[in-house]
């Protein structure tokens, strides 16, 4: 095996390191992107580039807002249990 396939490899087997500071959220943009593209994928009758793009793009953010009010919620819970 030569030594870029086993890094390649290795690479794989650690766990990408994800803090709990705000900035961590921005790690769910493209989960949320890819959960769009592959719901409307397989959810619209008919694909034609400006309806998807479209559709796809009102998931997205609907999914973003979501993930915002929860994390807010948690947030907020957070704090009451800690005051």
């Amino acid at each position: 095996m030569s030594m870029i396939a086993a890094f390649v490899m290795a690479s794989f087997t650690v766990p990408e390191k994800i803090g709990a500071e705000p900035q961590s959220m921005l790690w769910l943009l493209p989960l949320a992107a890819a959960i769009a593209v592959v719901y409307k994928a397989t959810k619209l009758p008919k694909i034609t580039a400006g309806n998807f793009l479209k559709e796809t793009a009102i998931l997205f953010c609907s999914i973003v807002v979501i993930y915002t009010i929860a994390a807010l919620v948690l947030f907020a819970l957070a704090w009451l249990v800690i005051e």
